[in-house]
């Protein structure tokens, strides 16, 4: 009962229209063909600003397998492994086996994250930042998912945003700063740092 509802929904998400969102210019090599994804943020992106007062409730269906894929080719192949010890290498070699599985249970809501593998490293001031290391397919998920919900925030960033944003650096900012200050009046400048933000908010 349970693998024919699972069919069922693996079916019924394939007959929809799949969106993955990759680096504009991003070829895929997969069994010796490249394959190029052309990038799609501007559609969602208008889907999004076209009426600001609706809600995007369905996006589970554009975690397709062929995003997963391009999700997993995407990570970095040398990467700790997470929990689970399961390496880039070992997971690509039964990939579309594997592939079909974590689909299968993503959309049957199955899929359960596995918990991060703590590791620390040195800091210059002698102390020891934590590192959480996600297992190989926490990490193929939440690369997709970030695909598909980048574009649609990204909508609802302000153009003084740099932090954490695709294809903006922190010299972009510096940059943004220093021609502000020449181009306008400014009295004051307030630099401010969080001490352990990220220790404290986890």
């Amino acid at each position: 009962m349970q693998e024919g509802l699972i069919a069922a929904r693996t079916r019924a998400s394939a007959q929809r229209p799949q969106i993955c969102v990759p680096e504009p210019g991003v070829t895929l090599k997969v069994a010796g063909v490249g394959r190029r994804h052309a990038p799609v943020e501007g559609l969602l992106r208008a889907a999004v600003t076209r009426n600001r007062k609706e809600r995007l409730t369905a996006l589970l269906h554009h975690v397709g397998t062929d995003c997963l894929r391009w999700a997993f080719f995407n990570l970095k192949k040398r990467a700790a492994p997470g929990v689970d010890e399961v390496t880039w290498d070992q997971y690509a070699e039964n990939l579309e086996a594997n592939l079909a599985d974590l689909h299968a249970r993503v959309h049957a809501g199955t899929y359960r994250a596995l918990p991060s593998r703590r590791k620390y490293i040195p800091k210059a001031d002698g102390r020891q930042r934590p590192l959480g290391i996600a297992a190989i397919e926490d990490k193929i998920v939440q690369a997709a998912v970030v695909a598909i919900l980048t574009p649609i925030y990204e909508a609802e960033f302000l153009g003084f945003s740099y932090g954490f944003r695709p294809g903006r650096r922190q010299h972009d900012a510096l940059d943004a700063l220093a021609c502000g200050i020449r181009a306008c009046k400014i009295n004051w400048i307030l630099d401010a740092d969080i001490r352990s933000f990220l220790e404290r908010a986890a």
